[in-house]
């Protein structure tokens, strides 16, 4: 085991340092010591596939996890419609045009489903270096962007249970699917409403005992807990890790847990894509070049148009709608948990995790020059634009600016929060009052710490 674990890391250090110098992600270098060390390029495993697989579903756990710290119920709230609507549009058109993509190849209805939500999500890590490398982290359709991406990751969470519920059943009944919805929603609200009543509570009464070490082993404890609670009710221990991260993303230490998971987090999410590269055939990305093409391309066009028409029917100017679907030309994390979870099932066929992989990563490397083309394809469209369009296009860009005036007038002022006004609703209730206050005041915890770190 020790002797795997040396292999892993060494390759995969050497490898992603390699591709950071190439200014790649390097979670293109961590796919590609996957395939070094794999089975299938030298004709036997240099590491335990086993050993490997074991620490990768840790590594999903953790990364799971860490997403779920990165949530924050306040910024989903303030983004509202472009959120909702931009991220219902995308899933939604990349769902259609996925399982469209599936049956035009002759593949049965199961192996569609899991290869529409394959091709549906894209990648917050990607897309967020992507932006912060092209210098636009400032820039005004990021707030939005982060918003998507963040529905995108709850909707991938639900996605995955409820694929593993029809994959087990190995049957497709509406009705059934809909009953699992609705148990689902109602545990989610259960576990977090009981959850953020509970624990900020507890880790308030307590903080002044808690120093590093003793947090990091409490929340590990937390969300370990949560997955067995989740695995016990019948759903996936994913749901349970990023539940727990929702939890904590809304009690005062939540900067320092993500502070202290940030090693755990980048060791086993080494791992876990180390897993993914090991099961990709080299010879068979030469052998399905023209079907890795294919779908890379659909997931191209498809961000582009969803995400560009989602953004700008949720509120958004067209420059910036543009802007976030440009960025979105890519499938990450989530897919390859998709594709992973798939193929642990053995609902899947084979051929489709390589070529999710290498879609994968063929667009992972054209996103910063795709993000690029988004604001000469505005320039493009608005200088060719009939005079009706062009004049919407500057009307939505004055109330887009008016809307963002107005919202900083009312920071300065002494408006009631949406807090003072829930908790004037409830005011002539006496059990629901204590009851909401207390939520309120563990939901408003990490707000107010993070207005404190940036008055100082």
């Amino acid at each position: 085991m020790v002797q795997d674990l040396y292999i892993l890391m060494i390759t995969a250090g050497i490898v992603s340092l390699l591709f950071k110098l190439l200014k790649q992600p390097v979670v293109l270098g961590y796919i590609v010591a996957g395939i070094l060390v794999g089975p299938h390029l030298f004709g036997e495993n240099l590491v335990s596939h086993d050993n490997v697989e074991t620490w990768g579903n840790i590594g999903v756990l953790f990364v799971l996890f860490c997403i779920g710290l990165e949530f924050r119920l306040k910024n989903l709230f303030e983004s509202g419609k472009v959120a909702i609507v931009g991220a219902a549009t995308i899933i939604g058109g990349m769902l259609l045009l996925g399982f469209g993509v599936g049956l035009s190849a002759e593949l049965n209805t199961m192996n569609s489903l899991f290869l529409a939500a394959m091709l549906c999500m894209s990648s917050t890590t990607i897309v967020m270096k992507a932006v912060d490398e092209a210098g636009l982290s400032k820039a005004r359709f990021v707030k939005g962007a982060t918003s998507i991406l963040i529905f995108e990751d709850i909707v991938a969470v639900v996605l995955m249970v409820l694929l593993s519920s029809v994959a087990v059943k190995n049957s497709f009944e509406g009705s059934v699917l809909l009953e699992k919805v609705g148990v689902l929603a109602i545990t989610l609200v259960i576990w977090f409403v009981v959850g953020i009543l509970i624990i900020p509570t507890l880790l308030r009464k307590v903080r002044k005992h808690l120093n590093d070490e003793i947090l990091i082993i409490i929340s590990l404890g937390l969300c370990l807990g949560m997955v067995l609670t989740a695995e016990e009710a019948g759903f996936s221990s994913a749901l349970g890790a990023f539940v727990m991260g929702m939890i904590l993303a809304e009690t005062k230490e939540a900067h320092r847990i993500e502070k202290l998971m940030a090693p755990l987090k980048y060791v086993f999410a080494a791992i876990f894509f180390v897993s993914v590269g090991m099961m990709i055939d080299p010879v068979s990305l030469v052998e399905y070049w023209s079907s890795i093409i294919y779908v890379a391309v659909v997931i191209i066009v498809g961000m582009i148009v969803f995400g560009t028409l989602g953004c700008w029917w949720g509120g958004e100017t067209l420059h910036d709608a543009m802007l976030t679907g440009f960025s979105f030309v890519q499938i990450g994390e989530f897919s390859f948990i998709i594709a992973a979870l798939g193929s642990k099932l053995g609902v899947t066929d084979p051929v489709i995790y390589p070529i999710i992989v290498a879609a994968s990563v063929f667009t992972t490397f054209l996103t910063p020059y795709i993000m690029k083309a988004a604001t000469p394809c505005y320039n493009f469209i608005y200088n060719h634009a009939s005079e009706s369009l062009r004049a919407k296009i500057d009307r939505r860009e004055k109330e887009v600016e008016q809307a963002e005036q107005a919202a900083a007038r009312d920071t300065d002022s002494n408006a009631p929060s949406s807090a003072d006004k829930v908790r004037n609703a409830v005011k002539h209730t006496l059990i629901t009052k204590h009851i909401v206050n207390l939520f309120l005041k563990n939901m408003s915890e990490n707000n107010e710490t993070e207005k404190e770190k940036k008055d100082n």
